[in-house]
């Protein structure tokens, strides 16, 4: 059945603007719905392409919607923003979706399941104290260092050193401030028992996951990676190359060239931060154990290599690159990473 209607939808917290076009370039209809009247119209309405900016509720109507027989798409907000023309209003938005969607370079973004929130979800918490947690303990080091005291590099020595500074009579610091940064060890002791036990959750949630578990096999990757890759990436089909995969994590070099120069710069830096972070923190773990080891493997050569003529930040960058890439072919081919032997 070819579906000849196009429907863009700005989405909102009570009120929903829509706009119906059943030719390209025009807006046949336009309804401002609200929030109990959304569902209801879209179940009236026979099978159409619906357009959805991919917002905080998009994948929940997006999975609504679909159960009502709807082809939904979600359009990356960045790339509709330069079809929204004059000023910016909810009509404006809606045409601008539709304008969007006639450009084929402009991928939609799949509809993620509630498997797939529920992972992204426990990540943002986790991200969240692990914020505070370092926040408590800079916040601790900065005070002790103005009193002349001095803490090991190191988070685990924080909290230890702070208490025995605290029950020590004799320590400079007053006793007004004492209760103060017991309170704060007390707060990292609970950011740190939250952490863990999102990780429990995480881990009970990738042992019913293969394809976490074969993601785990590269080295720079473990739990909390693999994880979080299926959570904010979904599938990897979509990609039809493991470049493609890198340039969508921003690991891929900028390029500014014209005719017959051309030229390449620093990394992007495009795509999901968190993601890109733990790729390049992975990487930089490996390249560190590489260097302890008297036997490395091929991957652990080439970066050992890279880093000699390149310098230690770079290599990490290009490791992070080299394990994107390989993280894409495992996931594509369902087979487990095998290191191999230098020749």
């Amino acid at each position: 059945m070819r579906i000849s209607t196009t429907i863009a939808v700005d989405l909102a917290k009570n009120v929903f603007q829509v706009a119906v076009s059943h030719h390209p370039g025009k807006v046949a209809k336009t309804h401002r719905l609200s929030r109990k009247k959304f569902l209801p119209f879209f179940a009236e309405h026979k099978p159409a392409i619906v357009l959805l900016e991919a917002c905080g509720m998009a994948h929940y109507w997006g999975r609504e919607l679909g159960q009502l027989g709807h082809q939904v798409l979600l359009l990356p907000p960045a790339d509709v923003k330069p079809y929204v023309r004059r000023n910016k209003t909810d009509r404006a938005d809606a045409k601008g979706l539709l304008e969007a969607h006639r450009n084929e370079e402009i991928h939609p973004v799949p509809v993620k399941s509630v498997a797939q929130q529920t992972l992204t979800a426990l990540h943002r918490m986790r991200s969240a104290w692990v914020g505070d947690r370092t926040a408590r303990i800079n916040t601790v080091r900065g005070i002790l260092r103005e009193l002349g005291l001095t803490v090991p590099v190191g988070a685990h020595h924080v909290v230890p050193e702070v208490w025995a500074l605290i029950e020590d009579a004799d320590s400079t610091i007053a006793d007004p401030l004492r209760l103060a940064l017991g309170e704060a060890c007390l707060e990292i002791r609970d950011f740190e028992k939250r952490i863990k036990a999102v990780e429990c959750q995480l881990r009970a949630m990738a042992a019913s996951m293969p394809v976490v578990q074969r993601l785990m096999t590269i080295p720079g990757i473990g739990l909390v990676t693999a994880t979080a890759l299926v959570a904010f990436v979904g599938g990897v089909l979509r990609f039809p190359t493991s470049r493609k995969f890198s340039s969508f994590l921003g690991l891929t070099p900028k390029e500014n060239s014209s005719g017959q120069k051309r030229r390449l710069g620093r990394i992007s830096k495009r795509g999901d931060v968190y993601l890109r972070t733990l790729l390049v923190h992975g990487a930089r773990t490996v390249l560190v154990a590489a260097k302890r080891s008297k036997h490395p493997d091929r991957l652990r050569a080439w970066a050992l290599k890279v880093q000699q003529h390149r310098g230690m930040n770079k290599a990490t960058v290009a490791l992070a690159n080299k394990i994107t890439r390989i993280a894409w072919a495992v996931w594509r081919d369902g087979s487990k990473y095998e290191s191999q032997a230098v020749a």
